[in-house]
């Protein structure tokens, strides 16, 4: 049941998804949702530093950013492209995994990942380096 909602998700982002950027902050907004999405750097971390990372960014004059969650990380991907799978709105990409907040259920060392070369998830130790994307709930 999970993988067809996602499916179905999936195919559904790319009609709806609404995305726009400001160069001046390099902060892409979701205009559907209103989360913003920081895109200035790609930073490799393990998932404790991620989070740490994101808790202490500051961006656009704002201090309140966070590591996405799985749901908000998959949201964003476009799966009907690939290398990066990801809207043109966000300049830095690299098409790898992105780690997002959300724990593996059962496996507290592991947390849930969404690769930007497909768009699909994956999960991996927390102790690995993967890439990071903060996000802030805007508006």
């Amino acid at each position: 049941m999970r993988a067809i909602l996602l499916i179905m998700i999936g195919l559904s982002v790319s009609v709806w998804a609404d995305f726009s950027r400001d160069d001046a902050t390099q902060i892409v907004t979701d205009n559907n949702t209103g989360l913003q999405w920081q895109d200035n750097v790609n930073t490799s971390k393990n998932w404790t530093d991620a989070i740490d990372y994101c808790e202490t960014l500051s961006l656009g004059g704002h201090t309140d950013w966070r590591l996405p969650n799985f749901n908000e990380l998959y949201y964003i991907a476009d799966r009907s492209k690939r290398d990066p799978a990801m809207d043109s709105a966000f300049q830095n990409v690299v098409s790898s995994y992105y780690w997002s907040s959300t724990t593996v259920v059962g496996s507290e060392g592991d947390a849930w990942n969404v690769d930007f070369y497909d768009g699909y998830d994956y999960w991996d130790s927390k102790s690995n380096s993967h890439y990071v994307r903060c996000v802030r709930d805007g508006q």
